[in-house]
């Protein structure tokens, strides 16, 4: 009888409740519609995101999901983030140890002999060999949750660590697509710069021989070579530029700086929001940021329990058993056992000085810095996500302005040397046209690559880019396979 009151008495300790707060998601107001939206989505649409797409399914560019693939295999950042994950989950198990019995096994052996002129005269030398083998064990009660919250905090803490994860992996395929498209927007500058060096030589050539046969002045040479010497100018700078995002590309994919082979043009790429954002509440669900600042909030919240645990007493059982005996041949009968079992201790501070309940508000104050920090993670997310539709929508009004304003210019510069050499007007107004032609030719490479990474902007916004590549896809060739392939096409 007695005996199943004591087991009964121990399952009560151990189903004793955790003090502390239970953890609840905080509320926030979250707005019906992301501002900048399209205006009255359909309804079956907003079960569905534009970020819920994997990265594959956005990037169509055969050549950058290979980079894509390389990268999350080869990138330095990925494979620390493993390494924390992989941390973080041990630190799991260390901590929910504590909630075991702990039982330990040792063992001694002992030769002693004495002396016969030590300090008790007339004692016979002895010798003697003294064997001791034991097991003790040791059990601390988690009566008041002190440990479960803890083991709760570290569960926390590895989600936390997971959400970084995918958060560095968000991160790295978003930079390397924006990266890509900003090399082939420089590509195309540069080809466009080295074609408007060509047309310009070739004007020079024209302009010179006019002034040799005598039917022009030396000033119309002198401002074509003006125009040479510029368009020449911005060839190198483009050059510098390609090279440095070369680097840059070839650092995320994990390998030394080196040149890249490319994929697609840049009007080739295929960039469009075809799904809209959809329902502004599950992004609370989709980001990795704000799931890692919850998940640390989660931890906050447990390490206040964990505090206000230490401030009610801790109860342990204790136990030792096993054999000892100066002969080692009786050392496992029955008159060389011993046993030793404590009744269950009790520790309960009384004055440690306030540090108890300083730890508690400590606890505290960082839980409602986690709470702030969530609310703001997820503020910054909403405005992000608004900006990125406002941004979209802007640059793709700007970029269609400015096809509107090359062609246009394009028929100027037409128009202005055919005038010229007809002897109808001065050459400045060939001059003017072909530099205005130029730089709207540039400018319009850049709303184009604009638009574009405002679409990628979009997309990491509403918290797509970590998801995993297709099960069926070959696993890509380490960073040494590729290091001999580049080249600009």
């Amino acid at each position: 009888m007695r005996t199943r009151v004591f087991a009964l008495g121990l399952l009560l300790l151990w189903a004793g409740c955790a003090v502390g707060p239970d953890y609840q998601r905080p509320a926030y107001p979250v707005p019906p519609t992301f501002r900048g939206q399209e205006p009255e989505p359909a309804p079956e649409a907003l079960a569905t995101s534009f970020g819920d797409l994997a990265w594959f399914d956005v990037f169509r560019d055969d050549r950058l999901q290979e980079l894509i693939r390389i990268a999350l295999r080869e990138n330095y950042d990925v494979q620390i983030a493993a390494q924390r994950v992989l941390a973080a989950r041990e630190q799991v198990t260390i901590q929910r140890a504590s909630l075991f019995p702990w039982l330990n096994a040792g063992g001694q052996l002992e030769a002693v002999r004495t002396s016969e002129r030590g300090f008790t005269p007339g004692v016979p030398r002895t010798e003697r060999t003294v064997g001791l083998l034991f097991g003790d064990l040791t059990w601390e009660l988690d009566f008041f949750g002190r440990i479960r919250r803890a083991t709760e905090a570290a569960r926390a803490e590895f989600l936390a660590s997971e959400e970084n994860r995918r958060f560095v992996l968000q991160t790295l395929v978003t930079d390397l697509a924006r990266a890509y498209i900003e090399l082939r927007a420089l590509d195309q500058q540069l080809d466009i710069s080295r074609e408007t060096v060509k047309t310009r030589e070739e004007s020079l050539k024209l302009v010179r021989a006019r002034f040799e046969y005598g039917w022009d002045s030396l000033t119309p040479v002198l401002m074509t070579e003006n125009l040479v010497y510029g368009a020449r100018a911005v060839v190198p700078d483009l050059e510098r530029a390609i090279e440095q995002q070369e680097n840059r590309i070839s650092v995320l994919v994990g390998r030394n700086p080196g040149p890249v082979t490319r994929g697609r043009s840049l009007l080739e790429q295929d960039l469009t929001v075809t799904i809209p954002p959809g329902l502004t509440s599950a992004l609370l669900e989709r980001r990795p940021d704000i799931r890692f600042a919850e998940q640390q909030l989660v931890a906050a919240n447990a390490r206040v329990g964990e505090a206000k645990a230490l401030l009610f007493p801790s109860i342990r059982l204790t136990g030792a058993a096993g054999w000892e005996s100066a002969a080692l041949r009786g050392l496992f009968t029955g008159p060389a056992s011993f046993w030793d079992i404590v009744s269950p201790s009790l520790l309960q501070p009384l004055f440690q000085g306030g540090r108890l309940r300083a730890n508690v508000r400590a606890a505290e104050a960082r839980r409602q810095e986690a709470l702030l920090t969530y609310k703001k993670a997820v503020q910054q997310a909403f405005q992000e996500v608004s900006d990125a539709l406002v941004a979209v929508r802007r640059l793709r009004e700007v970029r269609q302005e400015g096809e509107k304003q090359v062609q246009a210019l394009s028929r100027q510069t037409r128009l202005a040397s055919e005038r010229y050499y007809g002897g109808v007007t001065p050459y400045l107004e060939v001059l003017d046209s072909e530099r205005q032609l130029f730089e709207s030719q540039l400018r319009l490479i850049q709303a184009r690559a604009n638009e574009q990474l405002a679409v990628i902007a979009l997309y990491r916004a509403l918290g797509g880019g970590w998801q995993q590549d297709r099960p069926s896809a070959a696993a890509p060739p380490r960073a040494s396979e590729n290091q001999d392939q580049g080249g600009h096409k």
